[in-house]
C-alpha cells in the first residue's frame, strides 16, 4: 500500500511509515510516558455512558423498527507532531481531542440496517462527532443524546429500505449468515495514557537530520516527522461490554525524494517505532539509517531501468512481509468472503493447501513485539469491543481460517477480535500481526547461493534480489482482475556468473495470488518486521507483518510508472560547481 494514498473501494493500500537522521537525540527528560496508576480507576465518563446507554435502549428498543444494539464509544487523543525539511523546521504543534462515536442497529442478528443489498452497503450515519475534553458527564450525555437520535433515524430508514428491496430473499441465500454476530461482553478497565514532551529537542534533531540529507546532490527533497500520540478508549455497549484502555507510539519517520535523468521520481523511507520512551533510537542507530538511505538514492538515482522479467527472486525478510500482507493477507479477511462484489479467492478453500507445506501463517494482534521490535499492530480490544486472539490462518500450507469482525460467515459464526476502523468509520474486518513462520529455512546466505542455482537451472542471466518495499496495493473486487502490485524500493540484479550484484530501479512485482503463492522454495532463518499503516473500506488502521527472507521460483516484474518531468536543470545551490553569482 502506498503512503498517505486516498484510498478507493476498489484498490487495498498499505504503507510504511515514511518519513527521519545526527544526531542529537532528545533527552529521555524531554520524552515521558506518566505510569499507569497500580490499580486502574473506572473514569467517570463510564457511568455517564451507561446511564443514556440505558435511556436509549429503553426508548429505543420500544421503537418500530426497534433498535437491538446501541454501542458508545468515546476516543481521547493526545498528540505530538515535529517535522523538519532541508535543515529547516516545518512544524511543530500538539493537541488533543475527544471523538465521540455512536452506533445503533436495528431489526435483529439476522438481519440489520448494514445488510448489504445487490452488493451495496445502505447509508451509515454520522461518522461521530467532536465532544469537550473536560470531564463533565451532563455535557457528554447531552452529545451522546443527539448522536443516538441521530444514528437511530438513519438505522431505522435503511432497514425499512432494505426489508423493501426485492433483493433481500437472494442476498440472504448467497450470504447465508446473519449480519451480527452474538458475542460474549467484555469488562477491563485498564489505565488512561498520556504523556509529557519538550518539543524543542525533537525541533533541532529533525533540522539536524534533514541538514544531513541535503549534503547530497542526489537529494531533491527530505523531510523527517517524529510523532507522539496517546489514545485513550472508553467503550460500552447494549451487550454488557464495558471497557477502558489505552497506549501511547512514537514514530521517528525519514523519507528523501530523488529523480532520475529519465524523470522517474525515486523515493526511499525509513521509520522507527517504540512504545517505550527509553526505546527510543539512539544517535547511532538513526545515523546507520540515514546513510544508508542516502547511499541508496545516489546509487538509485543513476541506476538502469530494469525489463520486465519472469524468473527467480529472493526477497528479504522485510519485503517478504509486505509481500505476504499484501498478495495473502487482504484475501484473508473475512468479510471479503461474504461479500458477493468481492472476488472472494480463498472463499471456497478452506481445508485445501494454498501454501507449500512448510509455510505457517498467524495473525496475532496480542503480540507486542517480535524479534525485539514493537509491533504496530498490537491491540488489546478491536473496534467492536471483541478482545484479540492469535488466530492461526494458515497451517502447513493449508487455510484454516480468516480475520474475522462481527460480520459472521456461514462456517465462522463469531468474530476472533479484528474488526479495526479508523476514527470516525465503520470498522470491517482487518489484519493486525501478520507473522509468516516456516520449518523449511536456511541461512539468508544459504538462500541466496539457492537463488543463484535457480537462475543457472532456469537459463536466466539473472535473478532479482529485492531488499525493501514500500508498500503496495491490491485488487479483491469480483469485477476487477485478482491481481495484486508490489511497489519496491531497492531491487538488485543477481547475476549467474559470478558478477558484482547491479542495482536497478522502475520494479514492480505483479501477479495473481494463487500463483503466486505457490512458488516459494525456501525461507531464511531471520525474521524481520514491517511497520506501517494499511488503508481501505474502514480507512488507515496501524498494522505489522513479519516474515523470514522467502525464495521463489517465479516473480513477475514490470516497469514501474514514470515521470514525464525532468530533474531540475541546475543542480541544488550547495551543489553548484560553477558558483554562479546573482544580483546582491
Amino acid at each position: 500500500m502506498n503512503l498517505f494514498i486516498p484510498v478507493s473501494l476498489a484498490r487495498r493500500f498499505c504503507l510504511s511509515a515514511t518519513l527521519g537522521a545526527i544526531f542529537i537525540l532528545a533527552p529521555a527528560s524531554s520524552l515521558l510516558a506518566k505510569p499507569p496508576d497500580a490499580a486502574a480507576k473506572p473514569s467517570p465518563l463510564i457511568a455517564a455512558l451507561k446511564a443514556e446507554l440505558e435511556r436509549s435502549m429503553k426508548v429505543y428498543g420500544a421503537q418500530d423498527p426497534a433498535a437491538y444494539f446501541i454501542s458508545y464509544t468515546l476516543t481521547d487523543t493526545q498528540r505530538a507532531t515535529v517535522s523538519g525539511s532541508n535543515g529547516a523546521l516545518l512544524s511543530s504543534d500538539d493537541g488533543r481531542n475527544r471523538w465521540l462515536e455512536v452506533a445503533v442497529r436495528t431489526g435483529s442478528y439476522e438481519l440489520d440496517n448494514t445488510h448489504k443489498v445487490d452488493g451495496r452497503q445502505p447509508p451509515s450515519g454520522s461518522p461521530g462527532t467532536n465532544v469537550p475534553v473536560d470531564d463533565d458527564p451532563e455535557v457528554l450525555r447531552r452529545a451522546v443524546w443527539l448522536e443516538t437520535d441521530t444514528e437511530y433515524r438513519s438505522a431505522a430508514e435503511a432497514l425499512i429500505k432494505i426489508k423493501t428491496g426485492k433483493e433481500v430473499k437472494v442476498q440472504s441465500e448467497e450470504g447465508a449468515a446473519p449480519d451480527f454476530s452474538r458475542e460474549k461482553p467484555q469488562v477491563f478497565t485498564g489505565p488512561l495514557v498520556s504523556f509529557s514532551l519538550d518539543r524543542k529537542p525533537w525541533e533541532q534533531k529533525v533540522r539536524d537530520y534533514t541538514r544531513y540529507f541535503r549534503e547530497s546532490g542526489a537529494v531533491i527533497n527530505s523531510i523527517v516527522t517524529f510523532t507522539a500520540q496517546a489514545q485513550s478508549q472508553l467503550q460500552v455497549n447494549s451487550e454488557g461490554t464495558q471497557l477502558q484502555y489505552g497506549q501511547v507510539r512514537y514514530r521517528l519517520e525519514l523519507f528523501i525524494q530523488g529523480k532520475a535523468s529519465d524523470g522517474m521520481d525515486i523515493d526511499r523511507y525509513f521509520n522507527f517505532d517504540w512504545v517505550n520512551p527509553a526505546d527510543a533510537p539512539d544517535d547511532k542507530a538513526v545515523l546507520a539509517a540515514s546513510a544508508q538511505l542516502r547511499k541508496e538514492m545516489e546509487g538509485l538515482v543513476v541506476s538502469p531501468l530494469n525489463d520486465p522479467t519472469v524468473g527467480p527472486a529472493l526477497l528479504t525478510g522485510r519485503a517478504a512481509a509486505v509481500f505476504f500482507h499484501e498478495v495473502f493477507g487482504h484475501r484473508a479477511e473475512g468479510h471479503r468472503q461474504k461479500d458477493v462484489t468481492e472476488g472472494q479467492t480463498f472463499a471456497k478453500k478452506v481445508g485445501e493447501q494454498i501454501f507449500p507445506s512448510f509455510l505457517t501463517v498467524v495473525d496475532d494482534a496480542t503480540e507486542k513485539k517480535v524479534v525485539g521490535q514493537d509491533l504496530l499492530g498490537y491491540y488489546q480490544f478491536d473496534d467492536e469491543g471483541v478482545a484479540a486472539e492469535r488466530v492461526v490462518l494458515v497451517d502447513h500450507g493449508v487455510l484454516k481460517n480468516f480475520e474475522m469482525s462481527r460480520s459472521p460467515l456461514k462456517d465462522f459464526p463469531h468474530s476472533n477480535g479484528h474488526g479495526r476502523r479508523q476514527l470516525g468509520a465503520t470498522p470491517v474486518s482487518r489484519q493486525g500481526n501478520l507473522l509468516v513462520e516456516s520449518n523449511k529455512m536456511v541461512t539468508n546466505a544459504q538462500l541466496r547461493a539457492k537463488l543463484v542455482e535457480l537462475v543457472k537451472q532456469q537459463g536466466k542471466p539473472y535473478g532479482l534480489l529485492i531488499d525493501d518495499i514500500a508498500g503496495g496495493f491490491t485488487f479483491t473486487g469480483r469485477g476487477q482482475p485478482q491481481a495484486f502490485q508490489v511497489e519496491p524500493l531497492v531491487v538488485y540484479k543477481v547475476f549467474a556468473d559470478g558478477r558484482p550484484d547491479q542495482l536497478v530501479r522502475g520494479v514492480d512485482i505483479v501477479g495473481t495470488p494463487l500463483a503466486a503463492l505457490t512458488k516459494i522454495v525456501a525461507t531464511g532463518d531471520t525474521l524481520e518486521v514491517f511497520n506501517g499503516y494499511c488503508g481501505a473500506e474502514s480507512g488507515y488502521v496501524p498494522v505489522s507483518a513479519a516474515s523470514p527472507a522467502i525464495l521463489t521460483s517465479e516473480l513477475e516484474v514490470q516497469k514501474k510508472q514514470s515521470s514525464t518531468d525532468r530533474p531540475p536543470i541546475l543542480p541544488p545551490p550547495a551543489h553548484d560547481t560553477q558558483k554562479s553569482g546573482g544580483l546582491l
